[in-house]
C-alpha cells in the first residue's frame, strides 16, 4: 500500500488496530456462545468484555510476538493483560488460529467491499449525469482507431455506465461469497468446539457459517473476490484509455480538468497532460497483479498450509486500497471532464462525408446493385476522399453509376446525420431504464 494512492477510510479497514479489534470481538462472542452452552463459566465470558473499550497496544503485541513468534498467541497474551489471566483462561477454547485469522480477514474484506461499492456508485452517478448531458452530442465512432460511423458522446458514457453497473453486480456477488466465517477448530471437524459457537460468532460478525472448512476457509472464495476487483480495475482502465485518446492534441474531443496553478510539464509550459487517467491505467495494473496470486492460493496442502498467508497480508490491503482510490479518482475525472463538441464535428468532417459509406453501400444493394459491385462503387469514391481530401458526397454525385442507381436526391438523402442517432433513446432506455 502506497500512501499517495490511499484514502483514510479504506486504510483504516486494514490497520492493526482494526484487526485486533475484530480479533477481540471474535474471541469475546465465542466465549459468550461457550458460556451459553455451559462449556465455560458465564463470569469468565463476561470478564472478557472488560476489554471492549480497550485500545490494544500494537507495539506491546509486537513485543510479545518477537518472543512467541506467533501473532494470535501474542494477541491473546496481551488480552489477558487487560482481562486478567484467571478470567481469560477460557478464551480461545477449542479454537485454532485460523478461526480468528480467516474470520477476521473476511470481515475486513466485507467492509472493504462496502467502501468499494460506494466508489462504484459515485462513478455510476457521474457517468449517468454526463451521458444525459451529451446524449445527442455527435462524435465519430472509431474501430481500429479509424473513423467508422457517427455516434454520440452520450452513448460513450452510457456504455461505460452499463459496464460499471455490471461490475457493481459482480462486486455484490463477490461480497456475498466472501462473507463467511469459520470457528470449527483444528482441521475443521468441530471436535473441540460446538458448531453453535461458529453460528453465534458469525451472526454477531455479519457473516454466514462456512458450510465446510478445513483449518481454513476455502480460498476459491477469495480468488473470486480478487478476480472481481481485477475486472473492475480493467473497466476503470477502459474509461481512462478513452479519455486519454480524446485528450490527444490532434483529437481533443475531451480532456481532464486542468486546475488553476496546475503545471503540465517541467520543461514545456504549454502542456496539459492526461496525468490522472494515465495514473488510473497504472493503478489498474497494480490491482490486476493481485489476481493470479489469489488464484494460486486456492491449492493448499491437505487441510491447510500457510503459503497463502503472506500473500493475503499484502494483496488484501493493496488491492482494495488501490481500487478504492482509483474509483474515486475516476469519478472525479468524469465529473469535471471537459467536452469539446465543435472539435468532435471537426474531426468527423476531416474527410467530409466518408462516415456515410455504409449507408450508401446498403442503398445501392437495395436499388438492385450486387453487393460486390456496390462495394466497389463506394470504395473507389471513398479512396479518393482518403487520398485527395475531396468531399465524399461530391464524388458520389460525379459517379454516373452511383447516380444512375440512386439518383441525385437519393445520394443527398444518405447524408442525414439523424439517421445514425434515431435509436439513441432506445439504447438509453435499455441502459438506464427510462
Amino acid at each position: 500500500m502506497i500512501p499517495r494512492y490511499a484514502r483514510p477510510d479504506m486504510v483504516a479497514v486494514w490497520s492493526p488496530e482494526t484487526k485486533f479489534r475484530i480479533w477481540f470481538e471474535i474471541e469475546a462472542h465465542a466465549c459468550d456462545a461457550q458460556a451459553k452452552l455451559g462449556v465455560i463459566p458465564q463470569e469468565n465470558a463476561d470478564a472478557v468484555w472488560k476489554a471492549k473499550d480497550v485500545e490494544f497496544d500494537v507495539a506491546r503485541i509486537d513485543e510479545i510476538e518477537a518472543v512467541t513468534k506467533h501473532d494470535v498467541i501474542a494477541f491473546l497474551t496481551h488480552l489477558a493483560e487487560h482481562v486478567g489471566a484467571e478470567e481469560a483462561r477460557f478464551v480461545h477454547q477449542g479454537m485454532t488460529s485460523s478461526d480468528v485469522l480467516d474470520t477476521c480477514l473476511n470481515v475486513q474484506m466485507v467492509k472493504a467491499a462496502d467502501i468499494l461499492l460506494e466508489g462504484v456508485d459515485r462513478v455510476l452517478a457521474a457517468l449517468k449525469t454526463r451521458a444525459y448531458e451529451h446524449k445527442d452530442t455527435l462524435r465519430v465512432g472509431r474501430s481500429h482507431g479509424i473513423h467508422a460511423e457517427p455516434t454520440t458522446m452520450g452513448l460513450t458514457f452510457a456504455r461505460f455506465y452499463a459496464e460499471m453497473d455490471r461490475n457493481k453486480a459482480r462486486l455484490i456477488n463477490a461480497r456475498a461469497e466472501i462473507a463467511t466465517g469459520a470457528v470449527s477448530g483444528a482441521v475443521g471437524t468441530f471436535a473441540n468446539i460446538d458448531p453453535a459457537v461458529e453460528e453465534q460468532v458469525c451472526a454477531e460478525m455479519g457473516l454466514s457459517p462456512e458450510p465446510i472448512s478445513t483449518q481454513v476457509i476455502p480460498r476459491d472464495r477469495h480468488a473470486m473476490f480478487f478476480a472481481t476487483l481485477g475486472v473492475i480495475a480493467s473497466s476503470i482502465e477502459n474509461v481512462a484509455t478513452e479519455i486519454r485518446h480524446m485528450q490527444r492534441t490532434e483529437v481533443l474531443e475531451g480532456a481532464e480538468f486542468f486546475s488553476m496553478g496546475q503545471k503540465g510539464s517541467s520543461a514545456m509550459p504549454h502542456k496539459k497532460n492526461p496525468v490522472l487517467t494515465e495514473n488510473l491505467t497504472g493503478l489498474a495494473r497494480l490491482v490486476r497483479m493481485t489476481v493470479v496470486p489469489a488464484m494460486e492460493n486456492v491449492a493448499l496442502w491437505h487441510e491447510r498450509d500457510i503459503s497463502h498467508s503472506s500473500v493475503e497480508r499484502g494483496i488484501g490491503p493493496d488491492a482494495t486500497i488501490t481500487l478504492d482510490f482509483a474509483l474515486n479518482r475516476l469519478a472525479g475525472v468524469v465529473e469535471k471532464m471537459l467536452i469539446f463538441p465543435d472539435n468532435m464535428l471537426d474531426n468527423m468532417n476531416k474527410f467530409p462525408g466518408l462516415v456515410m459509406s455504409q449507408r450508401v453501400l446498403l442503398a445501392l444493394t437495395q436499388a438492385g446493385v450486387s453487393r460486390e459491385d456496390a462495394y466497389s462503387m463506394v470504395q473507389r469514391n471513398a479512396l479518393k476522399v482518403w487520398e485527395e481530401r475531396t468531399d465524399f458526397r461530391e464524388e458520389l454525385l460525379a459517379d454516373e453509376g452511383v447516380v444512375a442507381a440512386l439518383g441525385v436526391d437519393g445520394v443527398n438523402e444518405k447524408f442525414d446525420m439523424d439517421y445514425h442517432t434515431k435509436h439513441v433513446d432506445t439504447i438509453f432506455k435499455r441502459v438506464f431504464g427510462a
